[in-house]
């Protein structure tokens, strides 16, 4: 009979078994969340505690999610402070939490694996019973396919909805064939952009993680700081995370240099497959006009049209990705809150919320970058 445990870690699952079961996306791979882990990245500290649910079936792993117990809302791309501030300002507490998901990553992919439907809702009922069992707040699953909405039994459980932004490589032999599909004014900008970076005389270099050198990743972690100093804030990942995924997965690695003369200025670091590129970090030791686009999307396109990678993922928000051929999709999490007073709270905010998505989507569709008939 399976038997469903929740682990404490992810160090000793077996790593075949998790990811034969979880085949879908690089960020589920048990070396994503082990490296994550032995790295200090998440754990003791972090507010971020591995409690990942496996269930076991004649001593084969049969089904698993990625659980975390949470003591904040950081790293999670789906915005719940408000209704923490809400519980706190009732005498409750709102943390700690349970969450389904990728820490610091909001890539849409499943939540819940299972060999067969049952297991996936069985692991769905017990990450809700462990919450309420132990007096928590709420239950989370973030960033889940649509799909994934038929294993939620309890129709307690909320639909949460946003939008990201996604480039698709229709083919394209080239990336002058992909801007000769956008309209005049995008196709203008994207030109002047890039032809920025020539003007600067900067030189742009892709590496595979196999070729990664450890001086790469010292300067990509310098400039990926420097972002978050930027933003006053202070980086989730240490370095020796990006040593620890090169060693384990690097043919799922890209890392992009741009330099001026020999010296290295400025850095992106993507994860991708056969299918899907995900755009992660950037950063840069001063300013270049231009670069930061050229980087992190332009080069990203053209990594995908000549790999035949279909999709391009660039990460949570940034309306500025439709100008350069992104255009958007909504993305889906589910929410099951405990305190009844809350829940109707929380299911009125996100019917309203809901509705601006949905008209928000809207006019994102009407500004598309591409052609239409009355706009070439």
């Amino acid at each position: 009979m399976a038997r469903l445990e929740f682990q404490s870690s992810f160090k000793n699952i077996n790593q075949k078994e998790w990811n034969d079961l979880t085949k879908s996306n690089p960020f589920l791979r048990l070396e994503f969340f082990q490296s994550l882990e032995a790295s200090k990245s998440i754990g003791e500290g972090t507010g971020w505690h591995p409690f990942p649910a496996i269930v076991i079936d004649q001593g084969r792993l049969v089904g698993a999610s990625p659980i975390f117990l949470k003591e904040h809302s950081y790293g999670e791309y789906v915005f719940d402070w408000s209704w923490a501030e809400a519980y706190q300002k009732y005498g409750k507490n709102y943390y700690p939490k349970i969450a389904s998901c990728i820490p610091f990553t909001p890539a849409t992919g499943p939540r819940i694996f299972g060999l067969d439907l049952s297991i996936k809702k069985n692991i769905v009922v017990q990450i809700e019973e462990l919450a309420y069992e132990n007096k928590m707040s709420s239950s989370h699953i973030l960033f889940c396919n649509e799909s994934e909405k038929d294993i939620f039994g309890d129709p307690k459980w909320m639909l949460r909805e946003g939008v990201q932004f996604k480039w698709f490589n229709k083919n394209y032999n080239n990336f002058v064939e992909f801007l000769s599909q956008l309209s005049h004014d995008k196709r203008k900008k994207i030109k002047q952009e890039r032809k920025k970076i020539q003007d600067l005389g900067l030189k742009i270099k892709k590496i595979k993680g196999p070729e990664i050198s450890e001086s790469d990743l010292d300067f990509f972690y310098a400039c990926y700081c420097n972002t978050y100093q930027d933003h006053h804030s202070h980086p989730y990942l240490t370095r020796i995370f990006f040593s620890l995924i090169k060693e384990s997965m690097p043919e799922n690695l890209l890392l992009i240099l741009a330099y001026e003369g020999d010296l290295p200025v400025a850095a992106s670091f993507f994860i991708y497959d056969d299918k899907n590129l995900y755009g992660r970090y950037w950063g840069s030791k001063s300013f270049y006009p231009g670069l930061h686009f050229e980087l992190s999307y332009y080069q990203g396109q053209e990594f995908c049209i000549e790999n035949r990678i279909a999709s391009f993922e660039g990460g949570a928000q940034g309306e500025h990705k439709l100008a350069r051929g992104f255009e958007p999709f909504n993305t889906f999490s589910f929410h099951r809150i405990f305190d009844e007073k809350f829940e109707l709270a929380i299911g009125d905010f996100l019917r309203r919320e809901k509705t601006g998505i949905d008209q928000y989507t809207n006019e994102l569709n009407e500004r598309a970058p591409y052609k239409t008939e009355l706009n070439i």
